[in-house]
């Protein structure tokens, strides 16, 4: 093992006295109850952590809805170039048919994932897409 012998223990291995030691040498300073005004409202740790928590629990829903949004809006691009490839193209009726089909179902999850519901939404693209591998089956 290469480190050196005074090296701090890792925060499992610690005793607890140490764990104290190192709470009240790292504690900031200024934040005891002694220094807070008597005016000053007092917030319990819940209720100021309880306000972070939601506004995390909001900023990732939002993610969720765009990531849903624009994968849906993407693959369903996608898929409507490939049909209109494959139309052009010698391909088999069937297999622009499956891709247009695959598009419309990934535009429906789009929508859905725009409304909020993130968990149909990916369902939806999932099913979209295997619908067009199954047309790019067909060829």
């Amino acid at each position: 093992m290469s480190g050196r012998p005074d090296a701090d223990l890792p925060p499992d291995t610690q005793t607890a006295e140490e764990t104290t030691e190192d709470a009240r040498e790292d504690a900031p300073r200024g934040d005891s109850p002694e220094d807070t005004p008597v005016d000053a409202p007092q917030e319990s740790s819940e209720d100021a952590h309880e306000g972070d928590d939601e506004d995390l629990l909001a900023a990732r829903a939002r993610r969720a809805r765009w990531a849903a949004v624009g994968t849906g809006a993407l693959l369903a691009l996608a898929g409507t170039a490939a049909a209109l490839l494959r139309a052009a193209g010698t391909a088999p009726v069937l297999v622009p048919v499956a891709y247009a089909c695959g598009a419309a179902v990934c535009a429906l999850a789009a929508v859905l994932g725009s409304r909020g519901r993130t968990r149909r939404a990916l369902w939806t693209t999932v099913a979209g897409v295997m619908v067009m591998a199954l047309g790019d089956q067909f060829d």
